[in-house]
């Protein structure tokens, strides 16, 4: 009985140390910085594509858009360092 809670134990630190991981790489900045990059690269291409006048310039807008909307999502997404859910959306900032 000990040796089976243990091992359910260990599997959920396991499993934890994952989650951990993959939390931390949703909020780096490492990560947003390749999502705005591939995002500035579809859209130029996309708008060399379509015959956009400077396709190269006008795809940073989309790309600061982005970048602003995941800086604005942290900043009003959570409240009391509390993750966003459905769970707790009276608390957030969103719709308080």
């Amino acid at each position: 009985m000990i040796q089976s809670l243990e091992r359910r134990i260990k599997a959920i630190e396991e499993r934890n140390s994952h989650v951990e991981l993959d939390k931390a790489w949703e909020i780096s900045k490492t990560r947003r910085f390749f999502v705005a990059l591939f995002t500035y690269l579809s859209i130029s291409l996309y708008f060399v594509a379509i015959r956009i006048e400077r396709p190269f310039i006008n795809a940073v807008v989309p790309t600061i858009g982005f970048l602003l909307s995941t800086l604005s999502f942290e900043k009003y997404g959570r409240r009391n360092n509390e993750p966003f859910s459905p769970g707790n959306m009276e608390k957030t900032a969103i719709f308080c």
